[in-house]
């Protein structure tokens, strides 16, 4: 029932940053939980950020926490994710997802996600 669409990945040398933008297609988008995941070649997909329905809630992973900042929009249907300082590690496809009623951490949770943004840090 939920469309999500990524956009705003890119290449950046380490400590620039990035807005990635994440938009919704469907009802109820403010019932719903959304994440940011992502990738990296070889590894596990990993949680970046989450945000509860209502933008009241908000979680960041320890890798992240002072760099990323997660919000959401539900006038526009749209999440967004803030990176600063951007590391080379930071390197990998990001994922936004979707998850009714809450967030949460584990992406095999999640009922809806985009096709993902391909974000490069690298000197």
């Amino acid at each position: 029932q939920l469309m999500l669409v990524e956009s705003g990945g890119g290449l950046v040398q380490p400590g620039g940053s990035l807005k990635l933008t994440c938009v919704a297609t469907g009802p109820n988008f403010s019932s719903y939980g959304m994440g940011w995941f992502r990738q990296a070649p070889g590894k596990e997909r990993e949680f970046v950020a989450g945000i509860g329905w209502s933008g009241g809630s908000r979680y960041v992973s320890w890798f992240a926490s002072g760099r990323f900042t997660i919000s959401r929009d539900n006038v526009k249907d749209m999440a967004y994710l803030q990176m600063n300082h951007l590391r080379e590690d930071d390197t990998a496809v990001y994922y936004c997802a979707a998850r009714w009623n809450d967030y949460a951490t584990t992406p095999e949770t999640y009922d809806y996600w985009g096709q993902g943004t391909q974000v490069t840090i690298s000197s």
